[in-house]
């Protein structure tokens, strides 16, 4: 016997809230329009309302028997206007499209998936929110609360809530097992997407049966997005002891972590205040002017000439909005001549990372500043001129190393049997088109990543998007989907290695169901060449990061109806050709690049500092023994 369908979401209001809601333009307009706060609906309706209630309204989705019912109010929502969601061909896809809708555009949004795998994949996605401090809202499917007896794609255990237990390891999680406690759960999840310093994915677990169960919802108590308040240390004590270290020190280094996206003017002002020379995380790059003289470029295990530079002769660090991944401060041992760290942050643990620390904890623009103020007063920067002299040599020397790599010819390459243009070459090329266009950029994880934030040359954070904290493959072209939803989309280019585009290519049938309007440029050497470089920096040999398989990337781009494929060749002016055709088509254009890799020092930009992996971890942890810091 077959259940009525008609008994699915049939209380009369649905539909009429939905339209009230949309006509008013938000669920609080709504109430003040004479909507009752006091409604009666399902669980899956109230989840609607309350993420509405943040300012959520935007949903990428695949849905599936774990979801029928969200999915049905959904559609409801959508078709009187108070919502919009996408179907996606891939949950990592879709995971990595919402935290750069996020990231990018500053809209919060949510995920939907299914119970079982679906859910898997999308948590695994979500590494990228994670390690990057974006807030997004994940919602999944999960097992029925009566325990009848296993569910169709629940984990096949003799135990209760171990989804919820799984995205708890992430993240924050709830499962509502009772759906009263909706408003305890989006107060948590209210917190944790927009928390200021320490922001993350939440993960609803909604169990089959509790999604159309019904209950009283009080939509003015329902939790709205907080405002918090910038803080910072409450006496003047703290930043007089800062300052006074700074005006002694003669060799100041300022280590701009991730979190300095977006406070670009106060960490100019400190660094031209304090006389300090900036280095870049991978994800900071903008944050000062790349031509600005105190702009070192990126530090770390990848680093720069200049970057390393600072951070090796720095007497004293002061770290803004870093939570020090390795590459960052090359595995802890980065700073070797620093006698002292001033530290800037809002999160506690990341504020007392390294010791000989003097913590400011706080908003970084409300801190920095306060503490820009008081060496302004004092001229506390008149004594770091030779440090400063030296850097920019460093910086010049830098300028020169890239400039004879940007300016080689093509290389021969084993694998194309035939002269490519190399890596930097390329990225060059395409870095600078999408700088002319006011293009946002997005790097995959590999080669092309390492290559590219040695390269970019950013005046401003935003516009480029390098997913180092996770390092996750796949990321860049998945991004470009963040404009189908976006209130203002804008052009981008996604920078990706053979591999890392193969890793999620459902970008080739989303974009155009989606009307995506962007580039993909795949730089094509064959191989995983990030790891064959370390394989042989390490063990001088090349194991298993490469194979016989040719694939016709532009065939591949092409078979999508509706995307324009595009050779962009072997010479740097068939590439400036694609490229230029490539923007001036009016959907997803993909470019293919063959490019090199081998021996020749030309083919990359080279590593300047240390990491803890392999082979090297005897000598980096013995340094890290040995140091104070």
């Amino acid at each position: 016997m077959m259940l009525d369908p008609q008994k699915a979401n049939s209380l009369p209001d649905l539909r009429a809230r939905a339209r009230a809601i949309a006509q008013a333009g938000g669920v609080e307009q709504a109430l003040s329009t004479g909507l009752p706060k006091l409604v009666e609906c399902t669980l899956s309706e109230a989840l609607v309302l309350g993420l509405l209630r943040q300012g959520v309204r935007k949903y990428f989705a695949i849905f599936g028997h774990g979801s029928t019912d969200l999915g049905n109010v959904l559609r409801i929502y959508e078709e009187e206007g108070a919502t919009r969601t996408i179907n996606c061909r891939n949950e990592v896809e879709m995971a990595h499209a919402a935290t750069a809708l996020r990231w990018q555009y500053g809209e919060l949004s949510a995920v939907v998936t299914s119970i079982g795998p679906g859910a898997m994949q999308a948590f695994a996605g979500s590494l990228a929110a994670a390690s990057n401090g974006v807030g997004v809202y994940h919602i999944y499917g999960d097992e029925t609360t009566f325990g009848e007896g296993y569910n169709m794609q629940q984990v096949p255990k003799q135990e209760q809530g171990l989804f919820g237990r799984m995205t708890a390891v992430m993240g924050q999680s709830y499962v509502l097992h009772t759906p009263e406690g909706l408003r305890d759960a989006l107060r948590r999840g209210a917190l944790c997407v927009n928390h200021p310093y320490r922001a993350g994915p939440f993960y609803l677990l909604l169990p089959l049966n509790t999604q159309p169960a019904k209950l009283t919802v009080n939509l003015a108590a329902l939790p709205e997005r907080p405002e918090l308040p910038k803080l910072a240390p409450a006496d003047d004590a703290v930043i007089e002891q800062a300052a006074a270290m700074i005006a002694k020190a003669t060799k100041v280094a300022i280590k701009a972590g991730g979190g300095t996206r977006g406070y670009d003017a106060a960490v100019r002002r400190l660094a031209e205040a304090a006389g300090a020379a900036v280095v870049l995380s991978p994800g900071s790059t903008g944050v000062l002017p790349d031509a600005h003289p105190q702009n070192m470029h990126v530090g770390g295990s990848k680093g720069s000439i200049s970057g390393n530079y600072a951070m090796v002769e720095a007497e004293l660090v002061i770290v803004i909005g870093s939570r020090a991944v390795c590459q960052a401060d090359c595995s802890g041992i980065g700073y070797k001549n620093a006698r002292a760290v001033i530290n800037i942050n809002g999160d506690l643990a990341d504020v007392l990372h390294y010791n000989k620390t003097v913590a400011l904890v706080g908003d970084i623009s409300a801190v920095s500043s306060r503490l820009a103020a008081r060496l302004e007063k004092s001229s506390s920067n008149a004594n770091k001129n030779a440090w400063l002299k030296a850097c920019a040599d460093k910086k010049a020397e830098w300028a020169a190393f890239k400039r004879k790599r940007f300016e080689g010819p093509p290389l021969r390459d084993e694998a194309w049997q035939k002269p490519v243009l190399t890596q930097p070459v390329a990225i060059k090329i395409v870095a600078d088109f999408a700088k002319k266009i006011d293009a946002a950029k997005y790097f995959d994880a590999g080669d092309v990543q390492a290559n590219g934030f040695q390269i970019v040359e950013d005046d401003r954070t935003g516009d480029t998007f390098t997913e180092s904290g996770a390092s996750y493959m796949g990321f860049a072209p998945s991004a470009l989907l963040a404009s189908a939803l976006a209130e203002k989309p804008r052009y981008g280019v996604a920078f990706c290695g053979d591999g890392s585009f193969m890793m999620n290519p459902q970008i080739l049938i989303d974009a155009v169901e989606h009307g995506v309007r962007g580039a993909i440029v795949i730089f094509d050497n064959r191989r995983m060449a990030a790891i064959t470089g370390l394989q042989i920096a390490q063990y001088k040999a090349e194991f298993r990061t490469n194979d016989r398989v040719t694939v016709d990337y532009q065939k591949l781009a092409a078979s999508a109806s509706g995307v324009m494929a595009i050779s962009g060749g072997d010479t740097v002016d068939t590439l400036h050709a694609a490229l230029k055709a490539a923007h001036g088509y009016n959907g997803l254009s993909v470019v293919h690049v063959p490019v090199y890799c081998g021996p020749d020092e030309l083919g990359g930009l080279g590593a300047w500092g240390e990491w803890n992996v392999g082979n090297w971890c005897e000598d980096v942890q013995a340094a890290w023994t040995k140091q104070d810091l």
